[in-house]
Formats: C-alpha cells, structure tokens, sequence
C-alpha cells in the first residue's frame, strides 16, 4: 500500500496530527488518535489488494464498524463535542461500506473518494479537538 511517492506523502499529515494529538492532547484526543492508527495499519495488513476492486472486503467493513464502536464508546465517556464530529464521520464510512454490499452502483471510485476525504476529515476533528484542549490547558495555567 505504501508503495507510491504520492501516498508517502499523503501520510504527512496524518504522522503531523498524531505527533501533535500525542504531544498536547488529552485522553480523548489520544484515544480516538491511536484508535485512528491502529485502524490505518490493521487496515493496510488486513485488506486484500488483489480483491480490492472486485468483493467487498468484509474485514476492512467489520474495522471500520469496530472503530466506529470504539469512537462511540469515547462519545459517550467524553464531554467533547469534536468526537462526535469524528464519529459521524466514521459513520458516512461504514454507510459507504453498506452502499458498496448492496450494489446501489456507485462508481468504486466513489467509494475509495469517500473513504479518503473521511479520512481527512478524522484527521481534522482530531486536530481540531487537540488545539482546543491544549487552549483550554494554558488558560487554565496548567501548561
């Protein structure tokens, strides 16, 4: 999967966002982070390339229903109002997964479109959440 120049690229900012969520957030920020990572690697040991464009890959479907789980559970253990933003878009993933089992006939691409921004858009709630909480730590003076 890491195999082109353009996708090493595009892991910058998820490497950034991590390093900062890690670095200056607090737990729910660290949590919905390293649950992000660890769904990014399981994802990228456990799909199936050469199937990739032909079945619908129920392994990659149950991670993503698993990482939205994971999200609500911090949903509801959290006051933050950012990983709520982070489970809806999670959601519009697992929708896609469904979308793409029941053969509504969405271009594949559309799919994989939709995959990508979503994961984008993680990545910004998680970055968003992180500043707020690192804000909300110096006003409080404790940092």
């Amino acid at each position: 999967m890491l195999d082109t120049l353009y996708l090493k690229i595009a892991m910058l900012p998820m490497i950034g966002v991590a390093i900062f969520a890690f670095v200056k957030g607090d737990g729910p920020e660290r949590h919905v982070m390293g649950t992000y990572l660890l769904g990014w690697l399981a994802g990228l040991i456990l799909q199936d390339d050469g199937q990739l464009y032909q079945d619908f890959q129920w392994i990659l479907f149950l991670l993503d229903v698993a990482m939205a789980g994971t999200f609500a559970f911090i949903v509801w253990q959290s006051r933050r109002a950012w990983v709520t933003w982070a489970l809806a878009i999670q959601l519009l993933v697992v929708m896609s997964h469904i979308v793409y089992l029941f053969d509504v006939r969405p271009p594949v691409a559309a799919f994989y479109t939709v995959l990508n921004l979503a994961s984008y858009g993680i990545l910004l709630t998680i970055g968003i959440g992180t500043f707020w909480a690192w804000q909300e730590r110096r006003a409080a003076g404790l940092e």
